[in-house]
């Protein structure tokens, strides 16, 4: 533990210095005690010539009180370090040690953060989680569980459960176990492990095999959590077993979540069946709690939307009084949202709520590249016109691309704008409502 991470313990926040400023009062009096009781024996007693030499008593009083004072603040520093190295060393590995006092002020900093909802499936609700999580431990993540594909898919039709491979992705994001083991989580079996286990992830069969032993995916989900640390919650947005199918714009209508993007013609709408399937009242609950909800980002049809088309859902989402945030994807995905711009996106969430507004702003992408992406992607950048529709939602363009990959956002500065919208949204209501347009300014 350097002296630089010894100093950290004073950070604001860390409910440490009250603790500190304890022991020291303690300190302090005992010395007093100490002092009252050699002070008494001093006055009674003769000592040898040397006892006064020992004592520095050849110098003055107050030359004496500072030596005194200086000499125990060192020895108070250097033991304050050896102690926590001493403990540090015994509770964590050398490779974390490094990390103690800023998961304390983490944990105790985010503790007090927003309560915060995040609702899509995906990998784009995972990165925005992996974000948000720095901000705050007042997280609720709200998944779709119509997945029928790969992995999720298979469980789904042997098991009989809800797909795993959404929450598996979101516990794996907010996850504050050893890397390793978030590592282990996300495992997936190659073609080489055998018929019955090739293809699987790791995590996806860890979920299923705890709803076996606990009886509930709810309570797997939970228990999992634990084990792996979880900053936050997972809620599946409903427990009944659902399918997506959607209606094309050439006529056909093709069922299932991992058909749609391939059928061919693009989507008109999606719909679940049973369209009766309620929504997990632990959602409404989270709603109800809420200061921020977040939309997005992922799979328009079929990662954000089948939350929506949950029974109750939606009613839930409009009741909130938090703030609600749309993220529009950075790129198109063939097969589902070719050629839409950022208020596309939008248009088609209020359509199928029934033309309904729930949004108070749509944040869009700002980094378009220079150059097209490449032919193979079959994908574009969206755009963000300032002159579509958006309904009664705000328009926010920010950076939130990753220069790493530019058809997906970067989960640092996704976070950043998101978490800005929410502590700016009091200020912009006012200064909205306190407007001055330049021609009500006088001139002189």
């Amino acid at each position: 533990m350097s002296a630089s991470n010894l100093s950290k313990w004073l950070y604001f926040g860390l409910e440490v210095k009250r603790w500190l400023f304890v022991l020291l009062i303690g300190v302090v009096i005992m010395a007093l005690g100490f002092a009252y009781i050699l002070r008494e024996v001093y006055a009674s007693y003769a000592f040898p010539e040397w006892v006064g030499t020992l004592t520095l008593q050849f110098m003055p009083r107050w030359s004496r009180g500072l030596l005194f004072i200086t000499v125990a603040c060192g020895l108070t520093v250097y033991g304050a370090w050896r102690l926590n190295t001493s403990v540090v060393s015994a509770l964590l590995p050398a490779e974390r040690r490094d990390d103690l006092v800023e998961q304390i002020y983490s944990n105790r900093t985010q503790g007090r953060g927003p309560k915060i909802v995040a609702i899509g499936g995906g990998t784009g609700l995972s990165m925005l989680l992996r974000g948000l999580k720095k901000y705050t431990s007042n997280l609720t993540a709200v998944v779709t569980v119509a997945d029928d594909g790969g992995s999720s898919g298979l469980l789904r039709r042997d098991m009989h459960v809800i797909p795993p491979g959404d929450i598996r992705n979101c516990i794996a994001a907010l996850a504050d176990a050893e890397p390793l083991v978030t590592k282990l989580f996300q495992y997936r079996f190659d073609e080489h492990a055998g018929e019955g286990i090739a293809g699987h992830s790791f995590g996806n069969l860890f979920i299923v095999a705890m709803s076996e032993v606990t009886g509930s995916m709810e309570i797997a989900i939970r228990e999992t959590s634990r084990v792996l640390a979880v900053r936050g919650s997972i809620l599946p947005s409903t427990l009944a077993d659902i399918v997506l199918s959607a209606h094309l714009e050439d006529g056909r209508t093709v069922q299932g979540e991992s058909v749609i993007p391939y059928a061919g013609s693009p989507v008109k709408d999606v719909f679940i069946e049973p369209a009766s399937a309620p929504v997990n009242p632990e959602v409404v609950r989270a709603f109800r709690e809420a200061d921020l909800i977040v939309l997005g980002p992922g799979s328009l049809y079929t990662s954000v939307m089948p939350n929506l088309l949950v029974r109750g859902l939606s009613d839930a989402l409009l009741a909130s009084n938090a703030h609600k945030v749309y993220i529009s994807n950075v790129a198109t995905q063939h097969g589902e949202t070719d050629g839409y711009n950022a208020a596309d996106h939008y248009a088609a969430i209020r359509r199928h709520l029934g033309g309904v507004d729930v949004m108070n702003v749509v944040l869009a992408n700002s980094n378009l590249p220079g150059e097209a992406f490449p032919e193979e992607w079959q994908s574009t950048p969206v755009l963000a016109p300032g002159d579509a529709d958006y309904g009664s939602a705000r328009l926010v363009l920010a950076d939130l691309v990753s220069s790493e990959l530019r058809y997906r956002h970067d989960s640092e500065q996704l976070a950043a704008a998101v978490m800005r919208q929410y502590f700016e949204r009091d200020l912009r209501v006012f200064a909205d409502a306190a407007a001055i347009t330049p021609s009500e300014i006088a001139t002189p």
